[in-house]
């Protein structure tokens, strides 16, 4: 039986006037990998934002393992610990090393000693590919670095649900695919993953879920070869088909 980690109810995001999220509802389940999908300003970046409590909803709520986390009684710090996520600009501090950048939070926020820190940071930089870069800066390595380290940084805090906002967008094209085999193998390794993306080919082929969204609501949702192949909303099918032939 499938376990719900998070599951979003009714939640609705508006700055001022101007509603982003109307009444959304899902949820997630250990192991799943969810695509959200849908053009600029559709309100995908503002939903992950909302679940990492980066963004104070208007209404709604959100349940991690059955506990409200919007109702003020709960650390965010350690709730981020737990749902961990990746930006699209990375985030890493400009003046630390990387092996630094991955085990800050794990000594500020998990309280791990320095020693078991290195130990994990080096574990999950290996898994990246990014083990003989410990010692640079930030502004030594490339887009696809810096994203592979952001993502290292995130695994080592052993998180349950890791949220990717866009972590393609920002990268050369050339450095897309060095990304992209990363968050393949980590949902290989059953890593329960939500992904804000644009790119449909992962999508479609490592998703177990897409949720499309337009206009601030989900508009469907469903298995990828649902969602790719037979869509029901016409909207779907434009997006697809605008974005498919670009």
């Amino acid at each position: 039986m499938s376990e719900h980690i998070l599951e979003i109810h009714h939640l609705s995001k508006a700055f001022g006037s101007h509603a982003v999220l109307k009444d959304i509802d899902f949820v997630v389940d250990k192991g799943d990998v969810i695509s959200i999908i849908g053009a600029s300003g559709s309100g995908k970046s503002t939903l992950l934002r909302c679940i990492n409590l980066l963004e104070t909803l208007t209404t709604g709520e959100i349940l991690f393992h059955g506990q409200d986390i919007t109702s003020g009684k709960v650390n965010s710090s350690s709730y981020r610990a737990k749902v961990g996520m990746v930006f699209q600009n990375f985030n890493l501090f400009s003046n630390m090393s990387v092996l630094s950048n991955c085990m800050i939070g794990q000594q500020k926020v998990l309280k791990i000693p320095a020693a078991e820190a290195k130990k994990r940071s080096l574990y999950y930089l290996n898994k990246v590919g990014m083990a003989p870069y410990i010692n640079a800066r930030p502004d030594q390595i490339s887009g696809g670095q810096k994203q592979r380290v952001a993502i290292a940084r995130a695994l080592a805090m052993e998180p349950e649900i890791l949220l990717f906002d866009e972590p393609t967008s920002a990268l050369d094209p050339e450095m897309v695919g060095e990304v992209l085999d990363v968050m393949k193998s980590l949902a290989k390794d059953k890593m329960t993953m939500l992904v804000v993306t644009h790119e449909m080919s992962f999508a479609r082929e490592v998703s177990t879920h897409v949720v499309y969204m337009a206009d601030g609501i989900i508009e469907e949702e469903g298995s990828p070869d649902k969602i790719f192949t037979h869509p029901n909303s016409q909207k779907t099918r434009d997006f697809l088909k605008r974005i498919l032939n670009e």
